[in-house]
């Protein structure tokens, strides 16, 4: 990149990059070179934009947690349409499985994130647990519509589908088979709830 040249969005091109290169190599050999030759930029930038590595680490993992709690924040919103399956797949499938792969697989290196991200962003929102809580928040409110069983443990079926994410973005990655894997868990976990609200 020649010098004086502007770089838009330079932040979210070195966050891209640093996610390129937890999906090929993982995310125990991360350095700030290694991020900057992968966006294709001089060195210097990214420490133009912040104090260190780990101040660039700590901008990623809160700005993509930000973009994981947004996009399942109106998720309860969605209660009584569609179907149940439906809906968890489009909110928690609305965020590239990159993005959940690189960000799962950097925090379970880094569990010091967490605390990190919940100081900007508040607590129970570090990682996939902004999904969980507003999995259990949408499948209670099913609850109250009848079209999931007034037995059943909400919490438990959240956290079981974080657990489907976490094991496919740890295993499968950006594989193409992995957002089959997750519709096919979504169906599986939600399995004779009704598609309308039961009269």
């Amino acid at each position: 990149m020649p010098r004086g040249v502007a770089i838009p969005e330079v932040r979210q091109q070195l966050f891209a990059a640093v996610e390129r290169l937890i999906a090929g190599d993982g995310s125990s050999r991360l350095t700030g070179r290694a991020v900057t030759r992968e966006a294709g930029v001089a060195t210097g930038l990214l420490y133009a934009h912040f104090a260190n590595f780990d101040d660039f680490l700590v901008g990623y993992a809160i700005d993509r947690t930000f973009h994981i709690s947004g996009e399942v924040a109106g998720l309860s919103e969605r209660a009584g349409s569609g179907t149940v399956a439906g809906n968890l797949n489009q909110a928690i499938l609305a965020t590239p499985l990159d993005t959940l792969l690189a960000l799962t697989r950097l925090m379970a290196i880094r569990p010091d994130l967490v605390a990190k991200v919940e100081t900007v962003l508040g607590g129970g929102t570090a990682g996939l647990q902004a999904v969980e809580h507003a999995v259990a928040g949408y499948l209670a409110a099913e609850q109250q519509l009848g079209r999931v069983a007034a037995g059943a443990d909400t919490e438990a079926l959240a956290l079981a589908v974080v657990g489907v994410l976490h094991h496919v973005a740890l295993t499968d990655g950006t594989d193409s088979a992995a957002e089959t894997r997750i519709r096919r868990a979504m169906g599986a976990l939600t399995d004779g709830f009704p598609a309308i609200t039961a009269s």
